[in-house]
């Protein structure tokens, strides 16, 4: 008997649970919003790995597509691209000091967030006998990372007479363009506009000029420049609020198969708390496919999958592994069956926006939470 250490298992085992990332969607996609902001250039925010998608996969089809640069939300995700890819890639939040001489050495465009690191970026460029690119992050309203648009201009002058530093571009943030009503993002784009002109009357000007997101794609056409970001809409996904200015196409389906179909009697309990009690005799059938794949706990006894075209609630509690339907309105269902959690079968489809608000959240964290033990495959 071989030891345990030199088992061979045969290759490859198939996952249970499997994500159809869709490139050609995805191409689409970028396709009609580079068409919608033109002659805007397009930034593809590919953070957390394409948001757990496969960063260097969706990467590679929108580079084949004419995507312009890529972003990121930290070094480790930069460095993967750059091995991979030649054109810019972007580091769209923060960074540490730590990071600072691995994001110059392997050429990142890196974020200016304050000025202590303008100064860091600046010793360090020079130390290694480079010019590090870099764009000034402007906070005209969003709390978190930024120099204050109050003392900015200052601050800018200061950074602008820093040497080993290619100032590429400036950019702000929206905290709410999912809401075109909402007064607060105007007000933003005045603030950072004023800045613009005032840092042009000093002959301080930026090539790249960037500030809508997704949502300010969507809702503040203004607020384009000549440089957008996009991210949850490159996979055909839209905020629940918020115009949808433009039409996309989806990109995911997530599937599994039938693992058992049961006849249980009426007053049977079904899963863990005793959630749900059968009113009827009932054809139940088991799906493999629980919280650690993404599927939200929030979907217990509200949800439903799709079979054979058939919507089937989802009774009972979402467990870790598995889920329990009814298939009384699909009494043709068979163990093997295809099972849509997200996705289309036959006229019926199953869209990440509705676990969204199933879940009461946004579909970022749908995307975000769909486990690493599911397969994702490229189409």
């Amino acid at each position: 008997m071989a030891p345990l250490g030199r088992l061979r298992l045969p290759e490859p085992i198939p996952s249970r649970v499997v994500l159809e990332v869709q490139l050609a969607a995805i191409r689409r996609n970028f396709a009609q919003i580079r068409k919608t902001v033109k002659p805007a250039r397009v930034m593809a925010v590919l953070k957390a790995n394409a948001y757990g998608l496969g960063a260097v996969p969706v990467a590679e089809a929108l580079l084949e597509a004419g995507v312009d640069r890529l972003g990121v939300a930290e070094i480790k995700e930069a460095a993967q691209l750059v091995k991979h890819f030649r054109t810019p890639v972007q580091i769209v939040g923060g960074i540490l000091a730590t990071e600072i001489p691995q994001c110059v050495r392997l050429g990142v465009v890196c974020p200016i967030p304050d000025l202590e690191t303008a100064k860091a970026l600046s010793r360090e460029a020079r130390k290694q006998h480079r010019k590090a690119k870099a764009h000034i992050k402007v906070d005209t309203g969003m709390g978190r990372l930024g120099l204050p648009h109050f003392r900015a201009y200052e601050d800018i002058r200061a950074i602008a007479r820093l040497p080993g530093l290619e100032l590429e571009g400036i950019y702000s943030h929206f905290p709410n363009a999912n809401n075109p009503m909402h007064s607060k993002s105007r007000e933003q784009i005045d603030l950072f506009r004023g800045l613009l002109d005032r840092l042009r009357a000093d002959s301080i000007v930026f090539p790249l000029v960037h500030m809508a997101n997704s949502d300010g794609i969507n809702n503040f056409p203004e607020a384009y420049f000549n440089l957008v970001r996009t991210g949850i809409n490159l996979y055909g996904v839209f905020d629940l609020n918020g115009l949808r200015s433009y039409k996309l196409v989806p990109s995911l389906t997530l599937k599994t198969a039938l693992l058992a179909k049961r006849r249980l009697p009426a007053g049977y309990t079904i899963g863990y708390g005793c959630t749900h009690s059968l009113f009827r005799d009932t054809w139940v059938g088991t799906v493999p496919a629980g919280y650690a794949d993404g599927v939200p706990l929030a979907a217990s006894n509200s949800g439903e999958v799709l079979i054979r075209g058939k919507a089937c609630p989802i009774i009972g509690r979402v467990s870790m592994d598995y889920l329990t339907v009814d298939l009384n309105g699909c009494p043709a269902a068979k163990v093997g069956d295809e099972v849509v959690l997200v996705g289309k079968s036959g006229r019926r489809e199953i869209t990440i926006e509705d676990w969204a608000r199933i879940k009461q959240t946004h579909p970022y964290d749908i995307i975000c939470s769909l486990g690493n033990r599911v397969e994702r495959v490229y189409r």
